[in-house]
């Protein structure tokens, strides 16, 4: 993966970066390359190797005809959520160090819901509010919306997700803390 100067990738966890150099550090006995990434949401910076990007997950940041894909996913309804906060926590922390938009959005949703239902816990509340920063930011910097604009829709979209939950899951869940 080739990455240019200027560019806004997506960091797994991290949210989208701006690729601000590529630089050259030695290391022991080697020269390496390595992309500057700074985190747009803290404005830390990341060193990666350029030989890396693609394997630790670096990404381009959605294009339009995936922003309508987002869209339209944000509003689909989802498959049951386990009882089990154990393995909810894992597959959530899983999806969102996955660094795909779409599981962020797929967490986001599960999370909504379970919060109707329930006080989430801390662990699940720090989820949900990593789900909608990472699915709001690749957007807002895609430039696909602005950010007030988008948050109200992404929230109605999501709200209209839980509906259909409601609808094709109708047992309501019981959560084990």
């Amino acid at each position: 993966m080739e990455l240019s100067v200027g560019q806004k990738v997506a960091y797994p966890n991290q949210g989208v970066c701006l690729v601000e150099d590529i630089e050259r550090k030695k290391i022991g006995e080697s020269l390496m390359k390595f992309y500057a990434l700074r985190v747009l949401g803290d404005n830390s910076i990341i060193f990666v190797p350029t030989a890396n990007a693609a394997s630790v997950g670096i990404r381009p940041i959605i294009c339009a005809k995936d922003y309508r894909r987002l869209v339209s996913r944000l509003a689909a309804d989802f498959e049951e959520i386990s009882s089990d906060w154990k393995v909810r926590s894992r597959e959530f922390g899983g999806k969102l160090q996955s660094g795909d938009v779409f599981e962020a959005a797929d967490v986001l949703k599960k999370l909504t819901f379970l919060s109707h239902e329930k006080k989430l816990s801390l662990r699940e509340q720090l989820y949900l509010d990593k789900a909608k920063y990472l699915v709001v930011s690749e957007v807002i910097n895609a430039g696909w919306a602005k950010e007030q604009h988008f948050e109200t829709k992404m929230n109605q979209l999501v709200a209209n997700a839980c509906d259909k939950h409601l609808v094709t899951q109708p047992k309501v869940m019981e959560a084990n803390h």
